[in-house]
């Protein structure tokens, strides 16, 4: 490792304004973390131009003769194999030796990680820094301070490197006041985690320790979203003396922005905050949340920033510590990262933005966290006023998973002076959003507000018969069995009436594994009509428009949704052809929509095969295979649910549909 004290170039000697009145805020940059970079020059979203744009902007505004500049150091072993495990530790220490010759084969191994000659010192001096400010701090004297490091921290796993990062700074900084410095009297510490992406790293180092408070506000929509799994959910709050001391906020999807943030800050983190009570707040400092970020895809402003941290401020006396997480549009980055040391200078008074409301999702999420969280924290108890909720920011301009990365709006530009009409449009009142630029959600808004107008009824004959399975597909989550979450339909309303009717149509169970249930065969219905065949089908009348949102996530999920699956003509049509094969979601296995009739002059639709794969079933080419018993088991709920038939003989009706030969 390099001797540590030379910043590359820029001067490390402590300077401070003459101002008396001025709060001490430390500031760490150092060129040697720009040594870790990509092997053979590639570019990446995490490259060493990020935290220089942040310094060039500080230094462009005159921040850094304002605060205490800090030597950049190297963090001990002990203290990070008190978050790490020493192998991890060894393994990044010794990485970037010339004797390391398999550098490469490891990181093509390990979760979106790139290793070179300079990681290991650039690790090191990261962990080392946000130690260091969090030190100064914790001991009085700095009030806040800035480690503008790299590589980020909070994905790393106690023994994984993972997600751009190496060593958790931030967890590693926690537990260094906790238990390496008693004497600063440092007992709870706040972590507040703000990148778009669930801080999971740092959320196992504290799962079951109440000395930390770890909040994570994200993208997750349903478990899709990097890291892509569940630990990100609402219901993962820890355990042991730690239950309650974990509060997840995750998004349901992308887009969200300034009103979104606020209000999580003020019906989620500063109640609970207050009753907490920290001694320090710890900020993983992602802004890849920002209004252009190229892997976010949510609508953060620099003034959004401004006020999520200036009520952070109002706790443990104003001593905060942000560490560099996430950020890659480079403009979005220096801007936002500007605009919270202004906040922690207190350059000038901050004002919210009371009139941009939140999108209806938010509320949902909020109520939902609020709800888990109630039982440890009683100042979430109370439900919040319907007058509140019901301001919400119409759903046309929600963005879907496949929308994310390819926003083509104004606002979704490099932000820059240039570019304050795009703030402008994110930040004012959503009704007067200029959304005639962005065709797709005009688009898409029109065609879910004609089909909005339009009943049908769904036929189900597979698990959505039991009622609490198809909500799924309504309201998004997962019930017993499930292996993945479902996204939900935009129109969240229940079905406006159940029916049951018998068909004479062969139900059969065939393929041999789903993501959403694991091994086993699932349903199918023959699309020929039998008088011989006897199928249970539950009805569901919803609107044409969530028949296209449950036809999609049946098919493929990630498709965009700009224009219908099924729409009006194609309603038409099949009251003649009585099938009709939607092409746009032809990868799926149930994009064959088959007309049964009507009920109360009103379609009855379903999804299934189209005949050609019922060839090959029986020809054997796909393969015919019993549901699982969790599968199975969703089908009798649903029978026994709807007084179809008792359970024994729910069973049977399974049994002969799974083993009669087609």
């Amino acid at each position: 490792m390099m001797e540590v004290g030379s910043s590359g170039g820029k001067s490390n000697c402590n300077r401070m304004s003459d101002a008396k009145n001025e709060r001490r805020v430390g500031l760490i940059y150092d060129q040697r973390m720009c040594k870790h970079r990509t092997p053979y020059g590639d570019d990446h979203p995490e490259k060493p131009d990020r935290i220089t744009v942040i310094w060039n902007k500080l230094e462009l505004a005159g921040i850094p003769q304002r605060c205490v500049i800090l030597n950049a150091k190297d963090a001990k072993d002990e203290y990070i194999c008190a978050v790490h495990s020493k192998n991890h530790v060894n393994l990044i220490r010794n990485i970037s030796s010339k004797e390391y010759s398999k550098r490469n084969r490891i990181a093509s191994k390990l979760n979106s990680i790139y290793l070179n000659e300079g990681s290991s010192e650039s690790a090191y001096l990261a962990a080392g820094s946000v130690i260091e400010v969090a030190e100064k701090v914790a001991k009085g004297e700095l009030n806040s301070a800035f480690a503008i490091v790299r590589p980020p921290g909070h994905h790393a796993e106690y023994d994984e490197a993972m997600g751009f990062c190496l060593f958790n700074n931030i967890a590693i900084a926690a537990s260094f006041l906790l238990d390496q410095r008693p004497e600063l009297g440092i007992n709870k510490i706040l972590i507040v985690d703000w990148d778009v992406h669930h801080g999971n790293g740092t959320q196992k180092a504290f799962w079951s320790d109440p000395r930390v408070l770890f909040f994570s506000v994200h993208r997750h929509e349903f478990g899709s979203f990097y890291p892509a799994n569940f630990d990100g959910f609402y219901t993962m709050v820890g355990e042991g003396p730690g239950a309650g001391y974990n509060i997840n906020v995750p998004w349901e999807n992308g887009r969200c922005g300034d009103a979104d943030y606020l209000a999580v800050w003020d019906h989620v983190l500063v109640p609970v905050a207050k009753e907490f009570n920290p001694d320090i707040i710890l900020v993983s400092a992602g802004f890849d949340a920002a209004v252009g970020d190229p892997l976010g895809g949510c609508r953060l402003t620099p003034h959004g920033y401004s006020v999520l941290l200036k009520k952070l401020m109002d706790f443990a006396q104003g001593r905060i510590v942000l560490a560099l997480e996430g950020g890659y549009n480079l403009d979005s980055l220096a801007n936002s990262a500007l605009a919270c040391m202004e906040v922690l200078l207190e350059d000038k008074p901050i004002s919210e933005l009371s009139e941009a409301y939140p999108f209806e999702s938010t509320w949902r999420v909020i109520q939902a966290v609020r709800q888990v969280l109630s039982a440890y924290w009683p100042t979430l108890a109370d439900k919040l006023p319907t007058k509140l909720t019901d301001q919400k920011a119409p759903p046309h301009i929600l963005l879907s998973s496949s929308e994310s990365n390819d926003e083509d709006d104004e606002a979704s530009k490099i932000i820059s002076k240039d570019l304050v009409q795009a703030i402008e449009d994110v930040v004012e009142p959503i009704s007067k959003l200029k959304i005639e630029d962005n065709h797709d959600e005009v688009n898409s808004a029109l065609w879910r507000s004609k089909l909005s107008k339009t009943d049908i009824w769904y036929a189900s004959f597979g698990s959505n018969m039991w009622k609490s399975r198809f909500l799924c597909y309504i309201e998004g989550g997962q019930v017993i069995g499930m292996k993945k979450l479902c996204s939900g339909s935009v129109d969240r309303n229940p079905p406006k009436e159940t029916r049951w009717k018998a068909f004479p149509h062969r139900l059969f169970f065939g393929r041999d594994f789903t993501q959403t249930w694991g091994p086993g065969g699932v349903a199918f219905l023959d699309p020929r009509s039998n008088s011989e065949d006897k199928a249970y089908v539950c009805l569901y009348k919803i609107t044409l428009e969530q028949f296209n949102d449950v036809l999609l996530q049946e098919n493929v999920p990630d498709h965009d949704m700009n224009s219908p699956l099924f729409d009006l003509n194609a309603l038409d049509s099949i009251l003649n052809e009585g099938s009709i094969p939607v092409e746009a979601v032809k990868r799926g296995w149930y994009h064959n929509v088959v007309y049964l009739g009507k009920k109360d002059d009103i379609p009855i639709l379903t999804m299934t095969c189209p005949l050609s794969v019922i060839e090959s079933f029986k020809s054997g080419e796909i393969p015919l295979c019993a549901p699982s018993k969790d599968y199975a088991d969703t089908l009798v709920r649903g029978l026994l649910e709807g007084k179809q038939l008792s359970e024994g003989d729910a069973t049977t009706y399974i049994q002969v549909a799974s083993t009669k030969p087609l």
